[in-house]
């Protein structure tokens, strides 16, 4: 089969989840494959996939010359939309795009990640489509018949994960991938790491610091908003005053005095596999990055659409695989546990390398030559719901 993949252009992590499943692919089919976003090559740049694969779609903004705006309001906005401006033509050239392109690749199956809008463009067009489920409450018109409308769900998550008020349908249509996370193996010390360290710094203290295996602090920030976790620094700082403490991503210069190193860095894994603790959001490349490791993360979730980073890490709270803020600030309250930060109480992951879910997903579209059998033999026996016959 042929796929075609929509990757919403709100940062780069939709990007970010379709290259990765391309990375799944023998190259004979991830060649075949077809991307759809309105995101900028300047803003994301595919790994696994040729730009000559890459739809770039136009934007989906309001016009000053729209018959009526997006969010029209009751009586003049379908229930089953998010977003739908009336005589706007940069939508109606991406349809085109979309629709256009399909048709002319022959492509099979759409997977949406994610666009109720481009779900009911698919469905309305009679065109095959999986959308993808994020973690969060989705659970309002648009998204319920966006999901009524797939063939399945995808969830990029272990289905350990899934918030407990989802609903049983939801559920039993979804594939849980679990976290798809081609991390690079880390094959360093953490005496390499600690003199990694010693060279992004010359400040006396901070390598007296580490010099005297002090604990190693790590916080990870994204470019979809760092002031919140930036506004926990000084607090931090207050309640570690010898810890070395490594802010990775952006940072506001107002900040940088409480931290010991402000940097950024292609790999992270070195950090996530010796630090003592890891303070980060809870996007969901992010979690996936950390998840399957060993080391104490403590979760400050950032504010977002449908309570997503919010739920993600009440789910990791709940199965024990982080902290929240203030059970972090009450478990440093006692030296001992700080001084040696028990890894055996994370509950033990999968492996970073065990793929299995999702390369096993990927590797069905290759087996089949129609969307109607691989539906009927490899995906509905795999599901908890039938369509009626």
């Amino acid at each position: 089969m042929r796929i075609g993949c929509y990757a919403h252009h709100h940062g780069s992590g939709h990007c970010r989840q379709i290259d990765k499943l391309a990375a799944l692919l023998p190259l004979e089919y991830r060649q075949q494959l077809t991307v759809f976003t309105s995101l900028t090559p300047e803003a994301y740049i595919f790994a696994n996939i040729d730009e000559q694969q890459v739809v770039r779609l136009h934007a989906e903004d309001e016009r000053t010359d729209d018959v009526l705006k997006g969010r029209a309001g009751a009586h003049w906005q379908p229930a089953s939309l998010h977003y739908s401006p009336v005589g706007n033509t940069d939508i109606q050239k991406r349809s085109h795009q979309i629709l256009d392109t399909i048709y002319q690749r022959h492509i099979d199956l759409m997977i949406i990640d994610v666009s109720v809008e481009v779900a009911m463009l698919c469905r309305a067009a009679s065109v095959p489509y999986l959308y993808v489920r994020l973690p969060g409450l989705r659970d309002d018109t648009p998204h319920l018949e966006a999901f009524a409308g797939a063939l399945a769900l995808l969830a990029p998550y272990p289905q350990v994960l899934e918030a407990a008020m989802t609903s049983n349908w939801v559920s039993q249509k979804t594939l849980y991938l679990d976290f798809i996370n081609p991390a690079k193996n880390d094959t360093s010390s953490h005496e390499d790491f600690v003199k990694m360290l010693m060279t992004l710094t010359d400040d006396d203290k901070a390598l007296a610091a580490l010099s005297t295996s002090a604990q190693i602090v790590t916080v990870i920030k994204g470019y979809g908003g760092h002031e919140a976790i930036d506004a926990k620094l000084p607090e931090l700082r207050r309640l570690l005053p010898h810890a070395f403490i490594v802010s990775l991503g952006p940072i506001d210069d107002t900040m940088r005095s409480y931290v010991d190193i402000a940097t950024h860095v292609n790999n992270v894994t070195p950090f996530i596999e010796h630090s003592n603790y890891l303070l980060m959001a809870c996007g969901l490349n992010a979690v996936a990055q950390v998840y399957y490791y060993a080391t104490p993360l403590v979760v400050l979730p950032d504010d977002r659409p449908h309570q997503e980073q919010e739920m993600m890490a009440q789910a990791l709270v709940a199965q024990g695989r982080a902290l929240s803020w203030e059970q972090f600030k009450r478990s440093i309250s006692a030296e001992d546990i700080l001084a040696n930060p028990d890894k055996s109480l994370v509950p033990q992951q999968k492996s970073t390398n065990d793929m299995s879910a999702a390369q096993a997903f990927m590797d069905s579209t290759t087996n089949y030559s129609t969307t109607k059998s691989w539906f009927n033999e490899w995906l509905l026996p795999k599901l908890a719901l039938k369509p009626d016959v």
